[in-house]
């Protein structure tokens, strides 16, 4: 039996390449073919390659993983990749081959593998269910933010949103402020305000996001303008005019 072969669809470059190597440590009988970073592309290498497995991300650019499955038309195993639990579950439930959380855990890609292994001479499986049932999920509910991938030289940082502080406009860049540090994002602030759980994180000024269980209190000085204190953080933050309605209660 020839080695089997694989097409990485990652639209994150760092994450891809991550996914690489873990593969070429865990599993280097497995020829990665083609690496691409958008649904259009993806497509276009399973035409070209017909690889026996393809780890696609669900959310990408152009076309979203959803689309290129149906596209792959069961003539390839799917390994579906995800940040978000409830599309994972679902898809392994419904027969898809198995599912791999980001950030990348080599535990869960090991147990990825041998149920691959297992399964790669079989005919691929019929994901016609799972395939409708993402689409309805992906129009009808929304999915909040849950982590921040921050470039830091050769190496990527994942931040967790439950360690993240505040947000705060830094020009092109939105800084990212834990507890004891601070990382620059290529995302602007207005799009991190759309993702984020407004009930989690609300915005404040028109510049700066706070995690509202990181509020400690709230001041008022003589000219009446609110500033925010921060559990874990010794610096604090204005409040805009137009926000001062979210601490009425408070």
């Amino acid at each position: 039996m020839s080695a089997p072969t694989a097409i990485l669809a990652e639209d994150e470059p760092v994450l891809r390449a991550e996914l690489r190597d873990m593969l070429a440590a865990q599993w280097p009988e497995l020829t990665v073919v083609a690496e691409v970073g958008d649904g259009p592309a993806a497509m276009r290498a399973i035409d070209a390659h017909a690889p026996a497995i393809v780890f696609l991300d669900i959310e990408m650019p152009g076309r979203n993983g959803i689309d290129v499955a149906r596209h792959a038309g069961g003539r390839c195993h799917v390994v579906f990749v995800t940040a978000y639990d409830r599309y994972a579950i679902a898809a392994f439930e419904e027969g898809a081959v198995d599912y791999v959380m980001k950030p990348f855990s080599p535990a869960r890609l090991d147990a990825t593998i041998a149920r691959l292994k297992a399964r790669v001479g079989a005919p691929p499986a019929d994901l016609t269910g799972i395939l409708k049932s993402l689409a309805t999920t992906l129009t009808q509910r929304k999915e909040y933010l849950r982590w921040v991938t921050a470039s830091q030289g050769d190496s990527l940082r994942l931040v967790t949103v439950d360690e993240i502080c505040y947000f705060r406009a830094d020009h092109k860049y939105t800084l990212v402020v834990t507890r004891d540090s601070e990382v620059l994002i290529r995302r602007p602030l207005k799009a991190l305000a759309e993702e984020v759980d407004p009930h989690a994180f609300w915005q404040i000024h028109r510049s700066a996001l706070v995690s509202v269980k990181e509020i400690a209190g709230v001041d008022r000085d003589f000219r009446g303008h609110l500033t925010v204190r921060l559990k874990q953080r010794k610096e604090t933050l204005p409040v805009g005019e137009n926000y001062v309605h979210l601490f009425k209660q408070m």
